[in-house]
């Protein structure tokens, strides 16, 4: 079972020894320059594969061929990848401190489920079948449920364990009533199939300019609660002492992980896995500040994301694999062995 760790070993582990600040700063660059590189990667590999000049040019000069279309296109897609990888380490990486839970992702509060009820209501009552609508009734379905989710488990007083169970027990009630109305609606179970596998292949600038604003604000929001979550993370009885509001820094940190994760999943569909890893990963080096896990999930989680995009184009060729197919297949085998090789990192 999951254990908190004692007050007295979490401070202990927040005082870094000297120097070792300059390494993790370090390996943040090099973790940078990383998704530099796949970044790159993700615009040049596809059906038709784009050299590094081909690549450049349809970056900065443009001139409508059909290469400099297909960068363009990449381009896009790249872009919310992104985006979208950050915002769901960070939101990962924040629920895992609010829950205290490392195993913990924006599915256990039910922003997911939230996300998909709205679009299934949208598909099946509304009939709305482009994706600019489904962004917005995603993001108002994940918001919806993050309130709720808040109201029930935190109008008595927050807590880790009233939160994770009333988020559980929200999204069971949602996905079942998603799977009923699935059935009873073939049209809306065809759209639907698409949208829940998660994919960034219908990305579109159009699609980045709706999220960016919400991913903006939550990427902030997120950053400016590492040093509140970090006296959260040591107790209630600590985090007091240390004159820490935890209701306040509760709120804002389901506001965060809701917009957050809610805007990811309305652009791409719920993608499992990157929250949860990601953030999981990232502590087992840098220990449990989360000043610097916070900066790491969000560089690395978008090179787990790309790198499965690209992987899903390659292996499937001339067609694809969604992208949250591939993390599915190839995270959780992976997560397995990390925490059958070493003891689950405590928060």
């Amino acid at each position: 079972m999951l254990v908190d760790s004692p007050p007295e070993e979490r401070a202990a582990a927040l005082a870094a020894p000297p120097g070792r600040g300059g390494t993790r700063a370090a390996g943040l660059v090099l973790s940078t320059a990383v998704l530099v590189l796949v970044a790159l990667a993700s615009i040049a590999i596809g059906a038709k594969e784009l050299s590094l000049a081909q690549v450049w040019h349809g970056l900065f000069q443009d001139s409508g061929t059909y290469g400099d279309v297909v960068v363009g296109e990449r381009l896009s897609r790249t872009v919310l990848g992104l985006l979208a990888g950050a915002a769901l380490g960070l939101s990962g990486a924040v629920l895992q401190a609010l829950t205290r839970n490392p195993l913990a992702e924006p599915g256990i509060l039910g922003i997911n489920a939230g996300a998909s009820a709205a679009v299934v209501t949208a598909i099946t009552y509304f009939g709305v079948t482009s994706l600019s609508g489904y962004v917005w009734f995603a993001f108002l379905g994940a918001a919806a449920v993050g309130a709720l989710v808040w109201f029930l488990g935190g109008s008595r007083g927050a807590t880790p364990v009233r939160l994770a169970l009333v988020g559980t027990a929200i999204s069971a009630a949602l996905y079942g009533y998603l799977q009923a109305v699935m059935i009873m609606d073939d049209a809306a179970l065809g759209r639907m199939r698409f949208w829940t596998v998660g994919s960034l292949a219908s990305a579109t600038q159009g699609t980045v300019a709706q999220v960016l604003p919400f991913l903006g604000a939550g990427t902030v929001l997120a950053l400016l609660l590492a040093r509140p979550l970090n006296a959260v993370a040591m107790g209630d009885d600590t985090a007091r002492a240390l004159g820490a509001d935890l209701n306040r820094t509760r709120a804002l940190a389901m506001l965060a992980a809701t917009v957050l994760s809610g805007a990811a999943t309305a652009a791409c569909g719920p993608i499992a896995f990157v929250g949860l890893m990601v953030p999981h990963v990232v502590r087992s080096f840098t220990g449990p500040d989360l000043r610097w896990i916070l900066p790491y999930a969000t560089v690395l989680s978008p090179v787990l994301l790309l790198g499965a995009d690209v992987v899903g184009r390659i292996v499937a060729r001339p067609a694809e694999l969604q992208v949250g197919v591939v993390t599915a297949v190839l995270g959780g085998p992976v997560f397995i062995l990390l925490v059958r090789r070493r003891r689950t990192t405590r928060l």
